[in-house]
């Protein structure tokens, strides 16, 4: 036994609220009962707000790269063509599954800490009239960087194509109004800023997405959003068995979500990333987005140290479990999240743990820069 405590900062799983942690230790109820049809209607309402839409929102008993697969097999048909805005490890996962199903992939490359140009979506689209569908992210956790989905959503908006947004890992921490923006549908996880255990996905469906998935045969059983939304509209009810526990979680943390208020939500998001990168700047760290997102920031980790001693001795000497790269910024950077629970002490203990290893490893630190950095930006209420 250890006395060490666990501190999680990865941007996914996330930290849970203690209610939510014990409303799902409850009894279980039945699905299809009036106690637990309350509940998924008080769900189904606190999603709304808090992914800020008018639109239906669907729950999926998966992980978010289900949510994924449905938002490719409803919306473009086996043959078909879509637009993938491909600027990060998960970006990529949207031509991965589409090409799995078939599909003609138009990858738009953009090179890793980068954000896509609205301008190039709009060329594309002139170039491929006949694309059903263009894939995007809002928060690409890999690279930490946010892109300007309100812009893409405006040049995509008038074409054919409706505009699927991967918002696993930012919906709920930085700012994304899916109706007023023009998102056509937003594919949301559980275990990130909605504050909940992995095992829900969640979808926003717009009147354009709904008309594209009724002139189409769906690819999938499970996955059938044509049978989700006729349950929607009908009795409120998901075609299948629901997560019950995970949404008697999810009910809890969406009431925090609610209880704080977006803007409120989104705004304490923008401290904490601007705390987190002043901070890291003053140990000497560099941030390796260019357009950071303020849900998550990705840092550089010198080569002579390596990101893999550095996140292992942190998590051996503080139990703090950061994120490190994927792909080809495997060894070469750490992400760590500031969203959910996620606090501004949380953040200075980072920083803290972080300059005593650094120095440890022999960087060239000096001790408290990078907490008096964060703590200036706190204090100021940036």
């Amino acid at each position: 036994m250890s006395l060490r405590k666990n501190r999680l900062l990865t941007p996914g799983p996330t930290q849970v609220p203690e209610s939510a942690r014990l409303a799902m230790a409850r009894d279980v109820v039945h699905h299809r009962t009036p106690q637990f049809r309350a509940l998924f209607a008080e769900v189904l309402a606190g999603l709304k707000e808090v992914l800020q839409t008018q639109d239906d929102v669907l729950v999926l008993a998966s992980s978010g790269t289900g949510a994924m697969e449905a938002a490719v097999t409803n919306l473009a048909p086996r043959g078909g063509k879509v637009i993938v805005l491909d600027a990060g490890r998960f970006a990529q996962r949207w031509a991965e599954i589409a090409t799995a199903f078939g599909i003609e992939v138009v990858r738009h490359q953009v090179t890793w800490g980068q954000a896509v140009d609205p301008a190039d979506v709009a060329r594309l689209l002139v170039e491929h009239p006949d694309a059903v569908a263009v894939y995007g992210t809002l928060m690409e956790s890999s690279t930490g960087v946010a892109h300007d989905v309100e812009a893409i959503a405006r040049v995509v908006r008038p074409t054919r194509a409706v505009f699927v947004v991967d918002g696993i890992s930012g919906a709920g921490c930085v700012e994304c109004r899916t109706s007023q923006w023009g998102i056509d549908m937003l594919v949301v996880g559980s275990q990130k800023a909605l504050m909940c255990p992995p095992g829900l996905a969640f979808v926003t469906v717009s009147d354009k997405a709904r008309r594209q998935i009724e002139s189409i045969q769906p690819q999938s059983f499970y996955f059938n959003l044509r049978l989700h939304l006729e349950k929607l509209r009908g009795d409120a009810d998901t075609p299948w068995t629901p997560a019950i526990t995970l949404i008697s979680g999810l009910a809890e943390s969406l009431r925090l979500i609610r209880g704080a208020g977006m803007e409120n939500v989104w705004r304490r998001s923008r401290r904490l990333a601007g705390a987190m990168r002043a901070g890291a700047s003053a140990i000497g760290l560099e941030v390796f987005a260019q357009r950071p997102a303020d849900g998550m920031t990705a840092i550089r980790v010198p080569d002579a140290i390596g990101a893999a001693r550095l996140l292992q001795r942190l998590e051996e000497r503080f139990g703090l479990k950061l994120a490190g790269g994927q792909g080809p910024l495997k060894g070469k950077i750490f992400r760590i999240a500031h969203f959910g629970l996620v606090d501004e002490l949380d953040l200075l203990a980072t920083l803290a743990a972080l300059e005593l290893v650094l120095l440890e490893l022999g960087a060239p630190v000096a001790l408290g820069a990078g907490v008096a950095a964060a703590s200036g930006v706190l204090a100021g209420g940036k």
